[in-house]
């Protein structure tokens, strides 16, 4: 007969659920020490290093070539790929592959950054002399200024040494952490320094969530005939046939130069209902200088927009003009909201 496992008792398991969960707090009050760390030697000669990364890669009229081994190999990608999502062109160099060829990716004209936590690779050796050789600026980011990395470095930006948050003192986590929070901050310095905006963000962001709230509300809009629009001094019964034949629950009006004096939706209907209501003016019954957003507006600002006002459409405008009509249902077709 096969053995059978003990069984856990409720209060073994409490005892296991409570462990993980202290284990998982003393990681993050770990990592949350190291971000610390990295603030306060900014207000030091962490500071002044970075500043002058900035400057050096601002100038630099090649790319930013990020390299790195192992897990800092790893945080050397995502550093990488954030410098070149937000306006710094950038990409990846492994340091033991650079040694078989792909040194070859790497131009004078570019920018090292070179991520070892002890500053001693070996692997990273033909890396460091070709940076040499050739005049190329190192960037080193490590925890060891004195190191074989940090000696043949331009710029070190040297990171304070902190346990890590594995109980041994041997796993890399909160140096890892540090690593991608210094390359966070350097990325955002830069596309601050450079005035990125939004729209240059979208150029490289057309896919996904985020390429669909960078999309403008013209992208997105219902156009020409599916348009509800009605002139000042329309009868109700008019702009209520209009409302009913577009589908979407409003109706622009617009004054004698074409341009939005106010709107009419359901809501509007329901609140000033009464026995003459198709009778009336759409100026009985509109709101006046209703909300609109304008067709170079990104989608994002469009959603927001709806939610902050609790409505479902946008007037599109064009110097005051209508030219398009975005619903709630556009921006959920898209993958914004």
């Amino acid at each position: 007969m096969a053995s059978q496992q003990p069984r856990m008792s409720p209060s073994s398991g409490a005892d296991h659920a409570r462990a993980a969960v202290q284990s998982a707090l003393r990681t993050l009050e770990a990592g949350t020490g190291g971000i610390a760390a990295i603030a306060s030697a900014l207000q030091g000669p962490l500071g002044a290093a970075f500043a002058e990364t900035v400057d050096l890669i601002r100038q630099a009229k090649g790319r930013v070539i990020v390299t790195g081994l192992g897990k800092s190999g790893h945080i050397a990608r995502k550093v990488a790929a954030t410098l070149a999502s937000t306006g710094t062109p950038a990409f990846f160099v492994h340091a033991a592959e650079a040694s078989h060829g792909d040194l070859g990716m790497i131009t004078p004209d570019d920018v090292i950054i070179a991520l070892s936590w002890s500053g001693e690779q070996p692997d990273m050796k033909n890396l460091v002399n070709y940076s040499a050789r050739f005049a190329i600026p190192m960037i080193a980011l490590t925890s060891n200024a004195q190191s074989s990395l940090g000696a043949a470095a331009r710029i070190v930006l040297e990171l304070p040494k902190v346990r890590e948050a594995c109980p041994h003192n041997l796993a890399p986590t909160t140096s890892t952490l540090m690593q991608a929070a210094i390359g966070d901050a350097l990325a955002i310095a830069l596309l601050e320094s450079r005035g990125f905006t939004a729209l240059e963000f979208a150029k490289f962001h057309p896919g996904g969530k985020l390429g669909a709230m960078l999309k403008h509300t013209s992208d997105l809009m219902h156009t020409g005939e599916a348009v509800p629009i009605k002139p000042l001094g329309t009868l109700m019964s008019e702009a209520l046939a209009e409302m009913s034949a577009k589908g979407f629950g409003c109706v622009a009006i617009v004054d004698a130069h074409g341009k939005v004096a106010g709107i009419i939706t359901d809501g509007d209907l329901r609140r000033k209902m009464r026995p003459d209501l198709m009778s009336l003016r759409v100026e009985d019954i509109m709101t006046a200088s209703p909300k609109v957003i304008d067709r170079d507006s990104l989608a994002s600002e469009a959603i927001e927009l709806l939610n902050s006002m609790k409505i479902t459409s946008l007037i599109v405008t064009e110097a005051g003009k209508p030219v398009g009509l975005l619903h709630m249902h556009d921006l959920l077709r898209a993958g914004v909201a």
